[in-house]
């Protein structure tokens, strides 16, 4: 029997991870200096060292109370899947030694582990939060296990590759009472908060339409295979999804899903209109008051009065998926006047509104100004990130329930309650997939 699924069985089976070997730890690194005291501080662990995995990690290392304790990749090193460089589970270990041993002025620094396995990650008592970012098609699976194993969870989006995933990812994280940030880190950007209070608060007129700015389905991965590179566990990066040969493109974190990257392919994403769905969707839900909210109806483009896909929610304007009229790639259309917005700049029909104040009257939004303090903040005071898990979620239906209108190229109705589409099985066979063994939900 491999030793991989002897570690996998004593994860699933809950069994105690052997005790840590001692290391020699740096006097910042025991309180001393400029950084708090280990007690005061939220140690981390990292899993999945592709090009937002590596992104964050350079993040929150740099917070002076966080901790990072391990690192965790099926790739050991190499550029030939982050698609941004050197990444994998040895460039990040190193990362975060070098970092801790420049920063405490020692000449070395040995307290990062790495890792092939999740599961050794999560079995580790000491370590209070994780941050995922994998591929869509193992959030669910990571994050349930996760929530399991105590941890709380900083998780990039969006969140989940089917609706019934992200259905299940919410349940977990309620019912072991966890913080879970969802990385749409717009909701911390001041010009999209901003926006959005314009748009809630009658600036702009009534509401009439709202367009977010989205692109278009995954496809069959169409090229062949290629030999697997030395130190890359390839079965376990496909996991849950199907079998399937090695190719460069097939796993390649890349973000131009036109040359090949994992997000182009069906099995493993549902492709720009989740990728970016997961912000531009999410900022057209915040400003309309409808997180916690799911569509009823989802227009394709063929009966659509603009030609593109039109989520129709109860009780409020269409979120029409394309650029609008004017600047921005949220655009929120009033009876008098209109804002827009995207990442570094927002535009409104009026430059006054751009510097309005709001009213201690007004609607005002949840403020963060930055997505991974506010979900370090959360882990010590218990309170919900701006971008919980079930704001994580309402994005994702929005995304997804427009992939599966796409993909049918049919108009559809969706009960939210159930979560499923009325009358139509078809469409109902994609709110949830198979999922390949051991990796089940």
């Amino acid at each position: 029997m491999s030793s991989m699924s002897v570690s996998r069985r004593s994860f699933l089976k809950g069994l105690s991870a052997a005790a840590a070997l001692p290391v020699i730890v740096p006097a910042s690194v025991l309180g001393r200096g400029n950084r708090p005291a280990p007690s005061d501080r939220i140690t981390m662990g990292f899993i999945g060292m592709g090009s937002m995995g590596m992104n964050n990690l350079q993040v929150f290392i740099e917070k002076p109370d966080v901790q990072v304790l391990a690192v965790c990749d099926v790739n050991e090193s190499g550029d030939n899947y982050a698609g941004r460089g050197l990444r994998g589970r040895e460039p990040s270990r190193q990362l975060v030694n070098t970092t801790y041993a420049e920063n405490s002025g020692t000449s070395s620094y040995k307290g990062c582990d790495g890792y092939t396995f999740f599961w050794q990650v999560l079995e580790r008592d000491d370590i209070d939060a994780v941050c995922l970012a994998l591929p869509d098609h193992w959030h669910a699976y990571m994050a349930v296990a996760a929530a399991k194993a105590g941890k709380d969870m900083y998780s990039e989006k969006p969140l989940a590759r089917t609706i019934s995933e992200g259905r299940a990812m919410v349940n977990a994280v309620r019912k072991y009472n966890r913080v879970f940030q969802n990385g749409s880190q717009q909701r911390s950007g001041a010009q999209f908060r901003h926006a959005c209070e314009l748009a809630r608060n009658g600036y702009v007129g009534e509401i009439q339409k709202v367009y977010a700015q989205v692109g278009g389905i995954s496809r069959p991965f169409p090229h062949g295979e290629e030999p697997i590179p030395d130190g890359f566990l390839y079965e376990l990066w496909l996991g849950n999804a199907p079998s399937a040969p090695y190719h460069s493109k097939r796993v390649s974190g890349g973000y131009n899903t036109e040359e090949g990257a994992w997000r182009a392919w069906i099995p493993y994403s549902a492709g720009h209109v989740a990728d970016w769905g997961a912000h531009n969707f999410d900022i057209a839900l915040w400003g309309l008051g409808l997180d916690g909210s799911a569509p009823t109806k989802i227009v394709h483009a063929s009966d659509a009065e603009e030609d593109e896909v039109t989520l129709m929610y109860a009780g409020s304007p269409p979120i029409i998926k394309k650029k609008g009229p004017h600047e921005g790639m949220i655009q929120f259309i009033g009876t008098e006047g209109w804002v827009g917005v995207s990442r570094g700049d927002i535009w409104a029909s009026d430059e006054a509104l751009l510097t309005v104040a709001m009213k201690p009257s007004d609607t005002h939004l949840y403020r963060s100004d930055d997505h991974r303090r506010n979900f370090l903040n959360c882990v010590k005071t218990r309170n919900r990130p701006v971008c919980d898990v079930d704001i994580g979620h309402s994005s994702l239906v929005a995304c997804l329930t427009s992939e599966i209108c796409m993909r049918l190229e049919r108009t559809l109705e969706f009960n939210p309650k159930k979560e499923k589409f009325t009358g139509d099985e078809e469409a109902n066979a994609l709110v949830t997939r198979s999922m390949r063994g051991p990796w089940k939900l």
